[in-house]
Formats: structure tokens, C-alpha cells, sequence
């Protein structure tokens, strides 16, 4: 566990030069996959590839014939359900399995990435080979959780802390939602850009992005619903400096690697500490000082309770499920029939494929309950966090049981802040980039030697 842009993708790319083993990663966001793969080319070396929908079909055919040739490969958890591409891991042979952003595994479930709770059983497909987990956000619980899922007997922790210092925490409280989008620009016009605004809504992101456009802001709006074509060319203009802002959903957050992000706001209440820190993390990767905005009014809280309360079955559409499955009625016919949403069929499929029970109706509803239960108490933490009175980066590491950090003048908006657009970057060569530049020296002498 290592903080966002520390470099974790050093822990598996030096270890393959020194064994001379090939590695496998397992990478939740095609955004995320395809630009560790483009930084990993860009570092010189030329055997990376990742297997997943951006790749066409006769360069998948040949991606899979010659993969013994890669050095990293890169792959989504769904990918690890073709029997093809499994018979031809076990073929060449995987010396370190890599499953990044790790957290995932216990925070996604069978409601968002049911794949990811498979593997486990992937791994002991592929030999148990030496695993390594990754993730910036972890407590104690999710990291049991992550080793329990992986069906680790044995395991070695490395647990570093999640503070970014350079990284000065705010929220700011509106009276509605009205006043947030009247501030939104003067936000995004006051504060350092490059930046991202965070929305918990596709809608509310087109919309505000629109608005943001009239206004003369260099932008654009990035979330799940946009074309592939389309949402590559947004994060490469994005990194290259032609784009200002990006308005996007949580799926951007986890995909970016842009060192220089000054700026980022949330216009909706994120829905766990975890996710906050996530996307927070996207900023201030050169190690200059950087800006976390939490707009919040007084109903906020609703939303993401009110998105876990919708992503749960109601107890007579779980009944109805598992009698039409039952009685061998098509997913897709039924899912028609019930009126249920995408996430409420994975988590069905998820359980009828795993729960065995005489009793499986109760027992599916008992399982969700208690996700639910889960959910909102992860809402509450971050509220918490909002209405704190005392330092937000206290309260931020005290929940991942962090007791202690060096104060500095730019904390919060509670210990008292100057402003940003007057703090001076600091001179000389940014933490990053001897982060980089420790990266290309023990991958060029492992290479060499």
C-alpha cells in the first residue's frame, strides 16, 4: 500500500528485469491499462501489451499467437473468463501476478466488477504464482479482505502511509445546489488548472460543462457513456496541456496520470473516504502543492444513499429471479420481465452462480442488507469528515489508523488557509521526478546486467 503516485508500477516492472520473468497484470479501467502500457513503452521498452475491447480482432488473433513474446501483459478481470486467453497464460508461464488497484476486490463486489472476486480462483488456475496486490486506499479490513479473496495463506505487508502532504484539503459549505453551480466556475476560475471537477451525475457533468464552455473555459466531459474513440482522444489532449478541465465521472479518476494536476473539485459528496482519496490522489504528483475543493450542501448526503439504496433488489425481484432461473428462463428475458437495472442483475447472476442454498432467496437478501448497511455507513464517514471541526488530514489518516504526520502550513481550510494562487512552486527537481528518473536508471542497469 503506497500513496497515489508513488510509483507502484516500480514494484513489478524491476522485479521482471532482475528474474527475467514475465508478469501479469490484472488493471480495472481500459483508461488506466492502456496508459500504464503507453509509460511503460515510453520508458523504452517495446514488449507490453494490453488484452482487452480497445484491441481490434485480427490484432487480438495475433496478440494471442505470439503473447510468449510480451514481457507485461496487461489484461481486465472479465478477460480472465475466456478460456482462451487462460490456456495460453498457463502455456508460456507467469512469473509474477500483479493485481492492481487491489482494493477493488473487496469495494467493488458483485454490484459494480463481480470478476474481480474471481481471482482467486484464477490464480490457483495459473499455479499460484507469486502474487502482488497494489492499491494506494486500504484499511486493516480490506486489506484481510484482499488476501482472503486471493486465497492467500501466507502473505507479507508493506503499509506506507496515505498522506499527501502537498495536497491542501478544503471543503466549502452552500446552502443548496443552485448556489454550487453558481460557484463552480469562480471555483474553477480562482483555482490553478489543469484540474478536475468530480460528479457523482453523467447529466449534471454535461451540463456544468456546457455552462463552463461559455464561459471560455478550455474543457471537456469524460464518463462511462462516452464512445472509446472518444474518451482516448479527451485524456490525450488532456495530458498534453489542449484541455484546462475535465468534468467527469469516478471512471476518469482512476485512469489519469497527469503529474501537474493543480485542481481537484467535487461537485458531488463522494460516496466512501476511499473513493475520496482515489480521486483526490489524481493531483500533485509532481510533489508541488496542489488543491482538494468538497463543495457540499445540506442535502448531498442523499445522493449516494439514495444510489446504494437503488443498486439493491427489492426482496420480491430476488424471489421472482431465482424461481424464473430456476426454471431455465433466458438472464436477459428476465431481467426484461423484473425491471432490474444492470447492477441489480450482476449481483443476482453473481449469486446464483455462487450460492448454493436451499434458502437462497433469504440468504441473497440477508448478503445485500447487509452491503447496503455497509454503504451507508460509508457514506456517514464521509460526512463526518465534512462537517469535522478539527484538521481534515487528521481526520482523513485517523481512518486508516494513521496517528501522526509532520504539520505544514497549507493543511486545511480548518487549520487555516493562504491563498493558493500565491504558494510558489518549489525549486529545483520535483519528488516525482527522481521518482522517474529511479525508474528508467534500475530498468536500464537491470537491463545491462
Amino acid at each position: 500500500m503506497l500513496p497515489t503516485g508513488s510509483g507502484k508500477s516500480l514494484c513489478y516492472q524491476y522485479p521482471s528485469y532482475v528474474n527475467q520473468k514475465r508478469v501479469l497484470i490484472i488493471s480495472p479501467l481500459l483508461s488506466l491499462m492502456q496508459d500504464q502500457v503507453d509509460q511503460i513503452k515510453l520508458r523504452g521498452e517495446k514488449r507490453v501489451v494490453a488484452i482487452n475491447s480497445f484491441l481490434h480482432f485480427n490484432e487480438k488473433k495475433l496478440t494471442m499467437r505470439n503473447l510468449e513474446s510480451f514481457r507485461f501483459i496487461f489484461l481486465s478481470p472479465e478477460m480472465l473468463s475466456s478460456t482462451e486467453v487462460l490456456n495460453k497464460l498457463k502455456e508460456i508461464g507467469i512469473g509474477l501476478l500483479v493485481i492492481d488497484e487491489a482494493h477493488c476486490i473487496s469495494q467493488w463486489g458483485p454490484d459494480f466488477r463481480p470478476d474481480y472476486l474471481k481471482l482467486g480462483g484464477f490464480k490457483r488456475a495459473l499455479g499460484n504464482p507469486c502474487t502482488l496486490a497494489l492499491t494506494a486506499t486500504a484499511t486493516e479490513e480490506i486489506r484481510t479482505d484482499i488476501a482472503d479473496k486471493l486465497n492467500l495463506s501466507h502473505w507479507k505487508e508493506w503499509v506506507f502511509s496515505v498522506n499527501r502532504p502537498n495536497i491542501t484539503l478544503e471543503v466549502k459549505k452552500m446552502t443548496d445546489s443552485y448556489a454550487k453551480e453558481n460557484s463552480l466556475i469562480d471555483e474553477i476560475k480562482s483555482n490553478r488548472a489543469p484540474g478536475i471537477v468530480f460528479f457523482s451525475s453523467k447529466k449534471k457533468a454535461e451540463e456544468m460543462q456546457a455552462n463552463a464552455v461559455i464561459k471560455g473555459i478550455r474543457s471537456a466531459v469524460y464518463h462511462g457513456d462516452i464512445e472509446t474513440d472518444q474518451r482516448i482522444l479527451i485524456q490525450q489532449q488532456f495530458i498534453t496541456g489542449q484541455l484546462d478541465w475535465i468534468f467527469a465521472t469516478n471512471a476518469f479518476g482512476m485512469g489519469i496520470n497527469k503529474e501537474n494536476i493543480r485542481t481537484v473539485i467535487h461537485f458531488h459528496m463522494p460516496s466512501s473516504i476511499e473513493n475520496f482519496l482515489q480521486e483526490i490522489g489524481r493531483a500533485g504528483r509532481d510533489g508541488c502543492p496542489a488543491h482538494s475543493i468538497l463543495l457540499y450542501s445540506e442535502y448531498d448526503v442523499a445522493i449516494p444513499l439514495q444510489l446504494a439504496e437503488f443498486e439493491k433488489p427489492e426482496p420480491i425481484q430476488i424471489e421472482s429471479f431465482y424461481r424464473l432461473i430456476s426454471n431455465g428462463k433466458r438472464v436477459d428475458d428476465i431481467q426484461q420481465e423484473l425491471m432490474l437495472t444492470d447492477t441489480q442483475l450482476r449481483v443476482l447472476v453473481y449469486y446464483a452462480d455462487h450460492l448454493q442454498s436451499g434458502s437462497w432467496p433469504t440468504d441473497v437478501e440477508r448478503i445485500l442488507e447487509a452491503r447496503l448497511q455497509k454503504k451507508r455507513s460509508q457514506v456517514m464517514d464521509i460526512k463526518k469528515y465534512i462537517d469535522s471541526n478539527t484538521c481534515r488530514r487528521e481526520s482523513l489518516l485517523s481512518f486508516f489508523s494513521e496517528n501522526s504526520f509532520e504539520k505544514r502550513d497549507q493543511c486545511c481550510d480548518i487549520c487555516g488557509l493562504k491563498d493558493m494562487n500565491e504558494q510558489k512552486q518549489p525549486k529545483g527537481v520535483s519528488p516525482m521526478h527522481w521518482r522517474d528518473r529511479l525508474n528508467h536508471l534500475l530498468i536500464g542497469g537491470a537491463r545491462e546486467s
